[in-house]
C-alpha cells in the first residue's frame, strides 16, 4: 500500500497517510477539522525487489547483452555450417527396410 502526502489548504498542515490505492482521498483535516485538505503530487518511489524469487540474471547490463548476443552469433554460425554439409551428406537415394533395391515381378 502507498503512502500519499497531504496538505491542509487552511493551516498548512502537511502529514503522510498510508493508505490503500482504492481508498477515497481524505478531505478532513486532523488537526484543525476543516474540509481544506488536498493530495499532493509525490514524485514517486522505485520499485525494491525484495526476497527469493527474483533471479540476479534478470537485470542484465547492456555491456553482457551485448557479448551474450556476439556469442551466440559466433557459436550460430558455425553450427549452421555444420547442419548444412550434413543434410547434404544424409541425401542419399532411399532403399526399402530389406536393405535392397525393390524388383518388381513381371507378369
Amino acid at each position: 500500500m502507498p503512502t500519499y502526502d497531504y496538505e491542509c489548504d487552511a493551516c498548512q498542515h502537511r502529514f503522510e497517510l498510508f493508505q490503500s490505492i482504492n481508498d477515497p482521498v481524505q478531505k478532513k483535516c486532523p488537526e484543525c477539522g476543516k474540509l481544506k485538505l488536498r493530495r499532493l503530487f509525490g514524485a514517486g518511489a522505485a520499485i525494491m525487489f525484495k526476497g527469493s524469487g527474483f533471479y540476479q540474471t534478470d537485470y542484465r547490463s547492456d555491456s553482457y547483452k551485448k557479448s551474450a548476443k556476439a556469442d551466440k552469433e559466433s557459436s550460430s554460425g558455425s553450427s549452421s555450417a555444420a547442419k548444412s554439409s550434413d543434410s547434404s551428406s544424409s541425401a542419399k537415394p532411399s532403399s526399402d527396410a530389406a536393405g535392397g533395391t525393390k524388383k518388381t515381378k513381371k507378369k
